[in-house]
């Protein structure tokens, strides 16, 4: 059996989960949202990370909560895209009146029928949980998914 080390990310049947609690303030969101491609890049999944130059000033509750989501959203490509690519990009965008900070994961993998999966009672389940905390923190979740292009969520968080 294969000793894990202190800091790795693992999957879990199928769930990226942490050996140990996200330390934002070492890793930075950026960091911490890129440790939980290894388990995809492990599985010969292309990642492309696209990141501002500059560092993003998020507060811990934003952060945790797109940390979380991210893990949810890869946790699904890792599970059922079947995808050979992703890309994960994170930036600062206007959020109506306000500034915010945007997720977004593509990947080319077979989608799905996303009306169907945050209505759906045996499926879907974290999404339909990660859209409402993101409702909750006055942010937005946009799914975009088809059989021939792939799935784009994109979820939007206030900043101000």
């Amino acid at each position: 059996m294969k000793s894990l080390q202190s800091d790795e990310v693992v999957a879990v049947r199928g769930v990226l989960t942490d050996t140990h609690p996200v330390d934002f303030h070492a890793l930075g969101l950026t960091g911490a949202i890129d440790r939980l491609t290894l388990p995809l890049r492990k599985r010969g999944i292309v990642v492309h990370l696209e990141t501002p130059r500059h560092r993003m000033e998020v507060d811990r509750q934003s952060a945790t909560l797109l940390y979380r989501a991210a893990q949810e959203l890869l946790s699904n490509v890792y599970k059922f895209a079947q995808a050979s690519v992703v890309t994960v990009r994170l930036s600062c965008v206007s959020h109506g009146m306000t500034h915010g900070v945007q997720l977004k994961v593509t990947d080319n993998g077979g989608g799905f029928d996303a009306p169907a999966a945050m209505i759906g009672r045996h499926t879907g389940m974290g999404l339909r949980l990660m859209r409402l905390a993101v409702d909750l923190a006055g942010g937005e979740v946009m799914i975009d998914s088809s059989a021939a292009a792939g799935t784009c969520v994109t979820i939007t968080l206030p900043l101000d």
